[in-house]
């Protein structure tokens, strides 16, 4: 990691804290924080790093203080899961070019996840999405990756990089991308043909009000997910005033259920949320918003350490159904309750009870169908 710190810039704990004291009882005082001296991360779960990187939304924008804005408030948070190591590795440092900029990110994010850690990302514009991304690809994993934003960002007309940046990711060589979820679209700003053309590459799209409607369905789809980017478009602007795209969207709270699940999932190595710019967020209410999803986030990567181990059969309630000819033997935690199916090859995703029902009354399930059509 020492090869790495030359990206980095220490944290200023003095101007995150203001004129305020930190107590025993706030995060701040249980994050090993890189302040000029590197912290031992050896032992730690969550990683922290900050980017302030905008010039993918324009020429006219050049490097946000959102890191350091959203510190202010989550520092202030109280610590409540003593059972989980954080460590903040403070801001990438601004490259003279973007792609320089998205380099340094890339590796600090490599090493990271090589290593079996967490990362934490605060942007930045939303583009930044993409060297978190090729982070994975000199580990030569295939994710699943999965975006929360009220768009999706597939505009090739377009010369923002903020606004294409999903061909990039979705259709460059080597593929990694083995699955796309997207969760909070919102029909009005989506044209129907780009809909059509996701489902055709077999991705999955939620609409803001179907994630809306049963918001524990998503818990499944975060499950399976290796890589998470989160937009605060997909925030509606009353709970995330720096949201200038729709007055629509999913709550705050919402939000926050979305990062636990993202916390409570096995697979997810990075977790990047995006598109704040603090210069639109007079009250830091937006910047308050993101801090309490990260503890959120934090909270289900403690809940996360309570669950079973899928091979341990001994801790799951396990049933075997026949859909299409096919044996699927769904798996049901004893300790959380939560589901997974398991196919005749062995590979086991995760689901929900509403899979495991509609196959014990013969109905094929949505989740079921659309890995089969993805795996012929």
């Amino acid at each position: 990691m020492q090869d790495l710190i030359h990206f980095l810039s220490p944290v200023d704990v003095a101007l995150i804290s203001g004129d305020n004291e930190f107590t025993d009882g706030q995060l701040a005082k249980h994050i090993a924080v890189f302040d000029g001296v590197f912290p031992d991360w050896e032992d730690a779960d969550i990683i922290l790093v900050g980017i302030g990187e905008m010039r993918g939304m324009g020429l006219d924008k050049e490097w946000s203080e959102a890191p350091n804005a959203v510190r202010k408030k989550l520092y202030q948070m109280h610590h409540w899961h003593s059972d989980i190591k954080i460590v903040d590795f403070g801001n990438i440092k601004k490259g003279l070019l973007i792609n320089d900029s998205y380099a340094a990110l890339q590796a600090v994010v490599n090493e990271v996840v090589r290593l079996n850690k967490t990362v934490v990302i605060i942007g930045g514009s939303h583009d930044i999405t993409l060297a978190q991304c090729h982070a994975y690809k000199t580990l030569g994993q295939s994710i699943e990756a999965t975006c929360v934003d009220a768009l999706i960002d597939l505009r090739g007309d377009s010369l923002l990089r903020s606004e294409h940046f999903l061909l990039d990711m979705l259709t460059g060589e080597p593929n990694i991308v083995k699955h796309y979820n997207h969760i909070g679209f919102q029909s009005f700003l989506v044209h129907p043909r780009l809909l059509e053309t996701m489902d055709k590459l077999r991705f999955d799209c939620f609409r803001v009000g179907v994630v809306k409607d049963d918001i524990h369905e998503m818990e499944p789809v975060l499950r399976n997910t290796h890589l998470l980017s989160f937009d605060i478009s997909a925030i509606k602007s009353s709970d995330a005033p720096a949201n200038v795209i729709s007055p629509n969207g999913l709550t705050g709270e919402e939000a926050c259920t979305l990062a636990q699940f993202a916390g409570m999932s096995n697979t997810l190595t990075s977790f990047g949320v995006y598109h704040y710019n603090p210069q639109l967020d007079p009250h830091a209410l937006t910047a308050n918003q993101i801090a309490q999803m990260i503890w959120y986030f934090i909270d289900g990567r403690s809940k996360r350490k309570h669950e079973s181990n899928i091979k341990d059969v001994a801790q799951f309630n396990i049933y075997h159904i026949q859909i299409a000819d096919a044996d699927v033997v769904f798996l049901q935690s004893k300790k959380t309750g939560r589901w997974w199916m398991q196919f005749e090859d062995k590979k086991t995703i995760a689901c929900s009870y509403k899979d495991y029902f509609a196959a014990s009354q013969s109905d094929i399930p949505e989740r079921w169908l659309r890995y089969m059509e993805r795996n012929v």
